[in-house]
């Protein structure tokens, strides 16, 4: 007691300055350890819960398991040949000290000694980690060599399996290259040690290492070199798959320069390895050196100067003959690398027979139209990029939802026939909620989904300017043709814009509903009148988070607190994230290259999103290889495909699976498609059960089907250049192709299109098309398309699906798009259409996508414009005007009829909306009991209106199935026909005498020149 109040007390404990420091250090130390090994723990815990939830839990297990195997077999690989090494350095090290030794080396050794043991362990425990690390990144290559499938092809060289290529090499060079790290590693350890202890003693002038340090860098380096000459062995297998100056694969200067370069250093390598390991007994380093010394020189004399010496003296003066039989292998493995080698391209004039000239009478003209209208019908006028807003109008009164910025087009079955349809998918956009109630619950508990699909026809045009002149598509969802479903789940909790997480279900049955949706009132009849109704989640897909462990795991998971402090998580509660339909796919098969654009499908009443996915390899021997992000390119590309490929670049692509994500309750389902594909094969050995069969697709999926959009875009790129077959051609680079700029965005390359299209034969097919000019030019070089419909009309696969068919343009004159473009763009009567969109203050017109389509044996070019009007009801660019270009001649309307009609030069107000009359046909002040009378020409267009309608309404008779009507339509459009050629016959009579028409303000400038030749 007395110490603790003497003044001065005498003998008091002081404890070292640096212990309360090393306590805190130590602390610090601990405290990061835990948290790394809380928050990995964490995330491995709410993966396997994940992947549980949506049946995938083999393919958590199978990747979780190769990747620890891998970390410990290498990882103890490489620490126990540091420990061993570093270990045997210490063990032999000289017994006395040399005189003449650096005196600070001893320092050294006497600070390192005591701890001699820890400091090996954890050197050896650092370079193991690091080593593991590494080679976890290589699980692919692992079980691609583990599983691999034959390719049943072998290639011209080698004469080895391509599979070898694929899936063997990668594997086996990683392998050969972490032996070598190894030995260096090694190498450097045992340096040190040696040094530290004097069996390395650079101070004296002979016997400066040891003999245990001879023994050991010997051994060492020998292992090193013989690894060399294993690459060595290994790199003459990559010659078939280096790029060179001219394509991918095996050259002239590779098969006559390379290949015996490396076989050679393969054999010096082996030579200099085996005087290495005689210098364990020998103790001399004469040798070795030589060796060494010798197989440096020859890497530089033959694995550089002599290809070089090769290529610029042998292969340039004469490099066309030189690599004519290597490009022609190139040319071949590329073309079934990509899938293109049936591809023949097909001689097409571009011009039709039938196109009108001078002398082309009025009712050939109409004839003509009728034509080019029964075979257009389906084409899709709306521009799904410019529609964006009119789609956005539809959920305005509640700005917390949104559709995706490029809008995707579908053709359903609508009244017994195949129609073009905009889709969009009504989606939570979590911006548009008032920041004031931006806070965590609602984030994340309220405001959890989208609702509904939104839907408008692709062909068809309304006057409606308040509507964006859509015409909607209301209820395709409960269609008769879509689906035997009475109730439709439109609820959208995994989507292309989901929240990143959202926590659902309610504590108690009778709780109160809080997330926010939408309903439709009973009496309601458009989608416009729906309102806000809270309700809950009750789907199956989600975690379960209703215990403390698993509420802290996701707190830890997330960083959010409130998984453990909020009455919104309860005991039934679920969480939903990686809700984003590519992420999902990606994470179920890690090992597919997914497409950039998921599209939605109405399928058996629910909302499915449906992903392509790919097989790829950067290995393919002599096929040519390209960036994979520059080869889907293009004004519309927003995101690609790029996430589970391990380097940008390709040389094999095919289409191997359709996954498909439930819009409700996530799950995710994987089915084969191209099953004869050796990589897919490869990856369902190594997850068995993951993927199904082709055979189980549901046939209300196998009809919304398409051919993937990326591949089709990488073997129209790959067809630029590889549609020329023959390898002196290809040399010369005369007749190589483009995909040419979009008009509307010049800074990248025009899109391909999906449209009912005209295959070349006459037929219309629901078709994926794009056009090619030569490089460097501006004129049509060639049409690509391939049928995209999955299914024939009975139902059955299409055996025709994917089957690119190339039309090559025989005229060399033949206008591109972009000449098309400054053709339309430039027109006379275009530019005074669009006068009132140009004025001072109003929104500039806004051309929307060129399409390029076959007819009969020409082509016709079909562009919408979008623009506001200064005085119109909406206040975003809306379709106001199609402008046609057939058979050289620019035509505008307000829709493509009318655009069709101008542009072969019918009635000139063909496009307008007609008067209000009798509709008679006499021509009999047609205009109305008080209008003025109608020109001729004005009777005739009306006369040919009104047959167009009654052929439109027996066709809908038709489908319908009432015979009467359709005859009785049939009668009226006859009858209207009769007049309108009655009326011609009697205009033409009229001008005949004189050369003259009969009404100048209407004629045609072909009327005015000749008379109609009946």
């Amino acid at each position: 007691m007395s110490d603790l109040f003497d003044d001065e007390p005498g003998n008091v404990d002081t404890r070292r300055s640096g212990g309360r420091a090393r306590a805190l250090v130590i602390t610090g130390v601990v405290l990061v350890v835990a948290f790394f090994l809380l928050t990995t723990f964490a995330s491995i815990y709410t993966d396997r819960l994940w992947y549980s939830e949506v049946g995938y839990s083999q393919v958590f297990n199978t990747m979780l398991w190769t990747r620890i195997g891998l970390f410990l077999v290498f990882g103890v690989f490489m620490g126990a040949s540091v420990a061993v090494n570093m270990y045997l350095a210490y063990r032999f090290r000289p017994l006395f000290r040399i005189p003449g030794g650096d005196g600070s080396v001893d320092r050294y050794r006497d600070a390192v000694t005591p701890i001699r043991t820890w400091l090996l362990a954890g050197v050896a425990t650092v370079v193991g980690l690091f080593a593991g690390t590494s080679a976890i990144g290589h699980w692919r290559s692992y079980l691609l060599w583990r599983h691999a499938q034959p390719f049943e092809q072998t290639d011209p060289y080698f004469d080895k399996d391509i599979s070898f290529y694929v899936f063997s090499l990668p594997w086996w060079h990683y392998v050969v290259d972490f032996v070598m790290a190894a030995a260096i590693v090694a190498v450097l350890a045992t340096a040190v040690v040696h040094y530290l202890y004097g069996g390395i003693r650079l101070q004296v002038q002979h016997d400066r290492l040891s003999g245990a340090a001879q023994v050991q860098f010997s051994v060492l380096l020998g292992i090193f070199v013989l690894a060399k000459g294993v690459d060595y062995y290994l790199d003459r297998f990559d010659l078939v798959t280096n790029d060179n100056n001219l394509f991918t694969g095996m050259n002239y200067t590779g098969e006559n320069a390379l290949l015996p370069a490396r076989n050679i250093l393969m054999g010096v390598a082996l030579i200099c390895a085996l005087l290495f390991f005689l210098n364990v007994w020998r103790r001399t380093w004469q040798l070795p050196t030589v060796g060494l010394a010798l197989l440096v020189l020859s890497a530089i004399l033959l694995g550089m100067i002599w290809p070089a010496i090769v290529q610029n003296f042998q292969v340039k003066p004469t490099e066309a003959d030189k690599e004519a039989p290597y490009i022609q292998k190139n040319i071949d493995a590329t073309r079934d690398a990509y899938d293109i080698a049936y591809v023949d391209g097909e001689p097409y004039t571009g011009i039709p027979v039938d196109a009108p000239d001078e002398g082309t009478s009025t009712a050939e003209r109409t004839r003509l139209l009728r034509a080019l209208d029964a075979q257009l019908l389906q084409v899709p006028v709306v521009d799904p990029k410019q529609v964006r807003e009119t789609f956005e109008q539809r959920q305005q009164a509640f700005a917390y939802y949104s559709v995706a910025p490029v809008l995707d087009v579908d053709r359903y079955e609508i009244d017994g026939e195949d129609t073009p349809l905009v889709l969009g998918v009504r989606e939570l956009d979590q911006e548009g909620i008032n920041p004031d109630d931006r806070n965590w619950s609602n984030l994340h508990t309220v405001y959890t989904h989208g609702e509904g699909i939104i839907a408008a026809y692709a062909n068809r045009i309304s006057s409606n300017d308040a509507n964006g002149k859509m015409v909607w598509a209301e209820g395709i969802e409960s269609d008769n043709a879509l689906s035997e479903i009475e109730e439709f789940e439109e609820r959208i909790y995994y989507g292309e814009q989901s929240p990143s997480y959202s926590i659902v279900g309610k504590a108690e049955e009778d709780d109160p509903d809080v997330e926010l949706g939408l309903t439709l009132p009973a009496d309601a009849v458009s989608e416009e009148e729906a309102e806000e109704e809270e309700t809950t989640y009750d789907g199956e897909g989600g975690v379960e988070i209703g215990s403390t462990l698993r509420q802290l795991m996701y707190a830890v998971k997330f960083g959010e607190p409130n998984f453990l402090l909020s009455g919104r998580v309860n005991g039934n509660s679920q969480v939903l994230y990686n809700r984003e339909p590519v992420a999902r796919v990606e994470k179920v098969a890690p090992w597919l290259t997914v497409d950039s654009d998921p599209y939605p499908a109405v399928v058996d009443g629910k909302i499915q999103w449906i992903i392509d996915g790919y097989t790829t390899t950067d290995r393919y021997p002599n096929a040519q290889r390209e960036s994979f992000d520059s080869m889907i390119d293009d004004s519309l590309q927003q995101d690609t495909g790029l996430q589970t490929i391990p380097t940008d670049e390709i040389n094999y692509m095919r289409s191997a699976v359709k996954a498909t994500v439930d819009a409700y309750d996530g799950t995710v389902t994987l089915y084969a498609w191209d099953e004869e594909d050796p990589i897919l094969k490869t990856w369902m050995s190594a997850f068995p059960d993951t993927v199904q069969p082709k055979s189980e697709i549901p046939t209300a999926l196998m009809e919304h089907l398409r051919y993937p959009e990326d591949l089709f875009k990488v073997q129209r790129y790959q067809l630029a250049r590889y549609h020329v077959t023959n390898a002196d051609d290809f040399y010369q680079g005369s007749d190589r192709w483009e995909v040419p700029a979009d008009p509307v965005s010049t800074s990248s390359k025009q899109p391909p299109y999906r449209v009912f299209a005209n295959n070349g034969s006459g037929d219309s097919q629901w078709s994926l098309t794009s056009v090619f000019v030569p490089r460097g030019k501006q004129n049509l070089a060639s049409y690509v398309s391939l049928d995209s419909d999955a299914t024939t009309s009975n139902g059955e696969l299409n055996p025709d699906f994917g089957k690119l068919k190339l039309l090559e343009l025989s005229d060399p004159n033949a206008p591109g798009p972009g000449t098309i473009y400054n053709e339309m763009s430039q027109n006379d009567e275009v530019l005074e259409s669009l006068q009132e969109f140009r004025v001072s203050g109003s929104t500039p017109p806004v051309f929307g996508n060129l399409l390029t389509l076959p007819v009969s044996d020409g082509l016709i070019y079909i562009q919408p414009v979008y623009a506001v009007k200064a005085q119109g009801e909406s206040s975003f660019p809306i379709l106001q005007y199609v402008i046609t270009s057939y058979a050289g001649s620019v035509g505008i309307g307000e829709n493509l009829a009318a655009s069709l009609a101008d542009s072969l030069s019918l009635a000139a107000d063909t496009g307008t909306d007609p008067p209000d009359g009798n509709g008679d046909g006499q021509g009999n002040n047609n205009g109305g009991p008080d209008g003025p009378k109608q020109s001729i020409d004005d009777q005739i267009a009306e006369q040919l209106r009104l047959a167009d309608e009654a052929f439109q309404d027996a066709d809908a008779a038709q489908r319908a199935g009432d015979t009467a009507e359709w005859a009785a339509q049939i009668e009226k459009a006859e009858r209207h026909f009769g007049n309108a050629l009655a009326l011609i016959e009697e205009r033409d009579a009229e001008a005949a005498p004189d050369d003259e028409p009969t009404d100048e303000s209407t004629a045609s400038p072909t009327d005015e020149a000749t008379p109609e030749e009946e």
